[in-house]
């Protein structure tokens, strides 16, 4: 434990705050200047690291545990985990009772949250950078001594799955269904269990608890900094993680991935929604012509009052009542690049018809060299703002350092996404069509269209 008082702590940090100030202001130049640096990747104590420090102000800390939905051995122990971390008041460890934790966060102006992929637990704080010491303790304390209590459980944690359950849309039914049919198992898991799922049989503080014995290990998890030095990140991961297991007792399931393709359907009132699924790019492994893809289908307009350029923004604006993009989800060892379409039943059904037309346009050749030059424009942006904007690097760095290869080379990216030809993308566009597609359809049956009207393989 650090041992000064939170408000003694705060007290000396106020002090200190106008010199750190002019230090940053002297930083903001040079790093507004120069691209976003790549994270740095370094082992520390057993414990796998990555940091990049843009002489900001601000510091995000996370500890990406390799403990989503693919490698929960029990259906729900990965939102368990999450419940009992930084939420409702859950977060009482052998040291610090979660009244304490919030108290000194507060003192210090720091953020703290808890979230699931489908690869991975995130534990991440948000802080004034000379706070790293205190942040840094306060996640190896989470990880290591959390009491997992039957009464939190039943009061607290429960409570909030069963909130969440609630919640889940049409677009996020369509989606794991998406995942299930092109994954089956692992990745193929829901990232969030319905109120359907039967969690009562699995889920409770004790499942939780073995859970977290099996994740939170230095084999399984990795250390990630935005906005800190590796000098300083040696200097206090090293002490604060000593107590962290080296291993666990058993082995998380890591079989790997295996593409299959299908068609679900899911009858549902309310908002209507589809998801048309292919093959897309993993994690590590360069594959521009999916980001250029991506860029070229779109989706909402980044202009107000102008539907824009892509291909989804253009199908959604001659369809009003429909919300369309695309995204592709990157995972340790495969991907899924997804169309995404959601809205009223017949808009919904009229936009998936033209988005396939579309990518099968870009399969003839029918991109335009201006269209090009602006996708491979939008892919750059969404790659330099993935960080700054969602913390996606953040979690991306860290499942690259699980998965034994190294944060992806922001440099080297650019470089490959520039070199992105129109042949290129139709030979990527033309060999998804001629592959086994993933379709899910969540909604009113009767009016959203079967993969085979839409002309796709499943």
């Amino acid at each position: 434990m650090i041992s000064r008082s939170a408000l003694s702590r705060g007290s000396q940090l106020a002090l200190r705050r106008p010199a750190a100030a002019k230090t940053a202001q002297r930083g903001f130049a040079a790093a507004a200047a120069s691209p976003a640096a790549s994270y740095e990747p370094t082992t520390i104590a057993g414990v796998k690291v990555a940091s990049r420090d843009d002489s900001g102000p601000t510091t995000r800390l996370a500890v990406v545990a390799k403990a989503g939905t693919r490698y929960e051995p029990l259906p729900g122990l990965t939102v368990g985990l999450e419940e009992f971390a930084f939420k409702a008041g859950t977060q009482n460890t052998n040291k610090r009772t979660a009244l304490r934790i919030t108290r000194e966060s507060e003192l210090l102006g720091g953020q703290l949250q808890a979230y699931h992929t489908r690869e991975a637990v995130v534990l991440q704080a948000s802080f004034l950078r000379e706070d790293l010491p205190y942040f840094t303790e306060l996640l190896a304390e989470v990880i290591s001594e959390t009491k997992y209590t039957t009464h939190e459980f039943h009061e607290l944690v429960e409570n909030c799955i069963h909130e969440k359950q609630a919640k889940l849309d049409s677009a996020a039914i369509a989606l794991d269904a998406a995942h299930n049919v092109a994954f089956h198992s692992g990745l193929g898991s829901p990232l969030y269990p319905t109120v359907d799922t039967p969690t009562s049989s699995y889920l409770n503080e004790n499942s939780v608890a073995a859970f977290a014995n099996l994740a939170y290990n230095k084999a399984n998890i990795a250390v990630v900094a935005d906005g800190a030095s590796q000098a300083g990140l040696e200097k206090w991961v090293e002490p604060f993680f000593k107590g962290v297991p080296a291993t666990s007792s058993g082995n998380l399931n890591t079989a790997a991935s295996k593409y299959f393709g299908g068609e679900q359907r899911v009858a549902k009132n309310g908002k209507n929604a589809i998801v048309i699924a292919f093959p897309g790019a993993s994690l590590g492994v360069p594959h521009p012509e999916t980001s250029v893809l991506v860029g070229l289908l779109g989706g909402v307009s980044n202009i107000k009052w102008s539907p824009g350029f892509s291909l989804l923004a253009k199908a959604t604006a001659a369809n009003p009542g429909a919300e369309a993009f695309a995204h592709n989800y990157a995972y340790s060892d495969a991907g899924l690049l997804a169309i995404q379409i959601t809205g009223k039943g017949a808009a919904v059904g009229k936009v998936a018809v033209e988005a396939v037309k579309g990518l099968k346009a870009i399969a003839a050749g029918g991109v335009s060299k201006e269209d090009l030059t602006k996708a491979i424009a939008k892919a750059k942006f969404n790659l330099l703002s993935a960080s700054e904007v969602s913390g996606t690097g953040l979690v991306h760095a860290g499942a690259n350092l699980l998965a034994g290869g190294k944060p992806i080379q922001v440099a080297e990216t650019l470089k490959a996404l520039e070199g992105v030809t129109a042949e290129k993308l139709q030979a990527a566009a033309k060999k998804l069509l001629e592959g086994k597609a993933s379709v899910s359809a969540v909604g009113d049956l009767h009016v959203l269209p079967y993969a085979e009207d839409l002309g796709l393989k499943v």
